[in-house]
């Protein structure tokens, strides 16, 4: 697909969703009302790190320079960024929206993982200010190392749809986190050894959750 055609596509999809989520809520009650519009906003975001322009910044720096006649009352950087970080509630409101209308939540097996988010180097942990109150310690055990940050708990269909996920910190048990990501669903979701563990499988099924993992070595 062309860009041009992907931005536009993008474009139809957010406006849509966003005039459905936000029917009937006053967005701003007070101030001037931005010159860029929210769906214009969150079309450059989903576009720009589709694209691998990470952070508010790069992402405006790029539709400044390469896509100005598309976005004419794009302003300065402040006013975007201060923007983006506004609609946080638009942008959590959206996916749920989205899962619905693919049917994502009513599929069945449904696959649920970890995985960590690194806000520095390891030897940089102990001094770096990054996300200081919400970093941790933790240890993945995939690739059998101890890392720095946070950790991304995430349930997918089996197209790779985004049905359920959270961000915790490092140290903070998949399974702890699992039932806030599982909160919505039922039926049979899949799972990896890390997930073992006999009561949160018998809180699975009071909630209507089957879920199966393969089994330990010494579980056999």
């Amino acid at each position: 697909m062309p860009l041009e055609e992907f931005i536009i596509t993008v474009f139809c999809g957010v406006d849509e969703g966003v005039e459905a989520v936000t029917r009937g809520i006053e967005l701003r009650t007070r101030g001037f009302a931005p010159r860029l519009g929210d769906s214009e906003v969150i079309t450059m975001e989903i576009v720009g790190e589709m694209l691998g322009h990470d952070g508010d910044e790069a992402i405006w720096s790029y539709f400044k320079r390469h896509w100005a006649a598309w976005v004419p009352d794009l302003g300065d950087r402040s006013p975007f960024v201060r923007q983006t970080a506004n609609l946080w509630r638009i942008k959590q409101w959206l996916p749920e929206r989205w899962v619905g209308d693919v049917g994502a939540r009513t599929a069945d097996g449904p696959i649920i993982d970890g995985f960590p988010i690194a806000v520095c180097k390891w030897a940089r942990a102990g001094r770096s200010p990054v996300l200081k109150p919400e970093a941790d310690y933790g240890y993945c055990a995939a690739k059998r190392e101890y890392d720095y940050g946070l950790k991304a708990h995430l349930l997918i269909d089996l197209r790779g749809v985004a049905v359920g996920r959270t961000v915790t910190a490092a140290n903070v048990d998949e399974r702890d986190a699992a039932y806030e990501v599982l909160s919505a669903i039922a039926g049979l979701v899949l799972g990896d050894q890390g997930d073992i563990r006999p009561q949160f499988k018998a809180d699975g099924e009071v909630l209507g959750i089957d879920l199966q993992t393969p089994v330990r070595r010494n579980m056999k």
